[in-house]
């Protein structure tokens, strides 16, 4: 497939989706923490923010010259798809049930 291939522009795709819900995560659990102040809701919001910053550091790595490392094996580009995509359903009902 190479650095054209369709794999790591579908996963740049799912990373974006990632960075909107954890961004929507984020906003959520820093307004009940500052109404709250509970461990747990620290917890989530630095789970979230540690989040965000993998997916960003991931899509800077899609998008620079460092996406040669996935370029020679489609397999690795395809491991990483379905890693994006795993995420992007975890962090989709972790939103939904935040947001209920």
């Amino acid at each position: 497939m190479g650095l054209s291939g369709p794999w790591l522009q579908i996963a740049s795709a799912l990373s974006v989706v990632n960075v909107l819900l954890l961004g929507t995560l984020t906003v959520v659990w820093a307004r009940n923490y500052r109404t709250f102040k509970t461990p747990l809701i620290a917890g989530l919001l630095a789970f979230s923010l540690v989040m965000l910053l993998e997916n960003l550091v991931a899509l800077y790595f899609f998008q620079s010259s460092m996406r040669m490392l996935y370029a020679g094996d489609t397999l690795a580009q395809q491991v990483v798809l379905a890693m994006r995509a795993l995420e992007t359903v975890a962090f989709a009902f972790l939103t939904y049930v935040t947001l209920k």
